[in-house]
């Protein structure tokens, strides 16, 4: 992973969590839920992506492989 795109990811983050805090305020009341300040945002946007990301990453190294015939 190349230094920029490790500073690419941090602002997304905070996107991330943003993004997440206004959708859960919208969505609340029809999925259940209550709605969460960021904090809480931030804290689920990094379990998700601790959960996702290594998943993505396997996904795509395993599809990369199977491009390349020799």
């Amino acid at each position: 992973m190349s230094p920029f795109k490790l500073l690419a990811a941090g602002p997304m983050f905070f996107v991330s969590s943003w993004i997440l805090m206004l959708f859960a305020g919208i969505v609340h009341s029809d999925v259940g839920i209550r709605p969460f300040g960021y904090v809480t945002s931030m804290v689920v946007t990094i379990g998700l992506w601790l959960v996702i990301g290594p998943a993505i990453e396997a996904v795509s190294r395993g599809s990369r492989k199977s491009h390349y015939h020799d």
